[in-house]
């Protein structure tokens, strides 16, 4: 079911505009910024998008725009220096004890602000020979107890894809957790299937699942009963968030956002500065805004419910508080 679902996203701007009801005058802009980073929206997400509201949040994180086409002072292609973290095999080794693994270059929403939208996909990606070869290099790093699945978006693959990774992970016997990041269920529910979730169930790894929710309307009642499975199964479930300008950087949103992820059972984790992608510059929401953001979220939510404010710093050991 998901598989058709995705098969059926929009990809051209004209039919995304013209379903959401928005000014044809929009067009010229967007096929210019889909021709460098092509659009990429389900329509389950496009259906919680108010239509004839060009600045609907969940929109402006998927709509291309002019602005993606203006270079910017500080911006990059590799903004968090993955190129030079790269250690074969489509892994990346940023930070002690940890391997990430760039499953796949897919994805089945295209947001407008991501980090890895230059990233040479085509030419790093754990599952080029069926995962033989990125299992062979974990099983002799003795240094590494957690494997984080990335992407792209790892839930992009099939169960039946998945199921020798995890498989593999699961008999090296140094590994202790699984961590999976991924927007995937929260732009298409339907991705989390009762095979996905025996899968994570039945792994000895401690595993949790790091959503991508930016804004409470993302959160739907849909997400909860496709959750709720994995809750039922030990599943951890956190939420990653990135701070965006005309998104979610209103004390109104934060605060609904993590009120709502608590209610579908997960909990906030980090609230992300926005990696200084080439492209995203008109997201950028500024340290000292993001800053008083942050502590007026803290007079209004219990500490369990406040995301870490951070960066990422190229080189650095680990995600730096803002």
């Amino acid at each position: 079911m998901w598989q058709r679902e995705l098969a059926g996203a929009f990809s051209d701007p004209a039919a995304l505009l013209d379903y959401l009801d928005l000014d044809p005058s929009l067009l010229p802009a967007a096929r210019r910024a889909a021709a460098r980073f092509p659009l990429r929206v389900p329509r389950y997400f496009a259906a919680l998008m108010t239509p004839g509201d060009p600045a609907d949040p969940l929109l402006r994180q998927v709509l291309p725009l002019a602005e993606e086409l203006t270079s910017a002072p500080g911006y990059s292609t590799d903004p968090v220096g993955d190129l030079a973290a790269r250690a074969g095999s489509g892994m990346l080794h940023k930070y002690r004890g940890r391997a990430l693994l760039i499953t796949t270059g897919a994805c089945a929403v295209h947001c407008r602000y991501c980090f890895r939208r230059h990233y040479p996909y085509a030419d790093e990606q754990a599952g080029r020979d069926q995962w033989r070869e990125v299992l062979t290099e974990l099983a002799g790093r003795q240094d590494i107890d957690e494997v984080i699945l990335s992407g792209g978006d790892p839930l992009s693959l099939s169960d039946q894809r998945l199921a020798p990774l995890i498989a593999g992970l699961d008999a090296l016997p140094q590994l202790k957790r699984l961590r999976i990041h991924s927007r995937q269920p929260v732009v298409l529910p339907s991705r989390l299937t009762p095979a996905l979730t025996a899968m994570l169930a039945n792994s000895r790894l401690a595993t949790s699942l790091v959503l991508h929710a930016n804004h409470p309307r993302e959160l739907t009642d849909t997400l909860r009963n496709a959750l709720h499975p994995l809750r039922q199964a030990g599943v951890i479930l956190l939420n990653q968030a990135v701070l965006l300008a005309g998104v979610n950087d209103s004390l109104d949103a934060q605060v609904q956002l993590a009120e709502r992820l608590f209610e579908l059972g997960v909990l906030p984790y980090y609230l992300h500065q926005l990696d200084p992608v080439a492209g995203a510059a008109h997201f950028q929401v500024p340290d000292a805004q993001a800053r008083t953001l942050h502590n007026a979220m803290r007079d209004y939510l219990p500490g369990y419910l406040l995301p870490r404010l951070v960066c990422e710093i190229t080189g650095a050991n680990a995600k730096l508080p803002l």
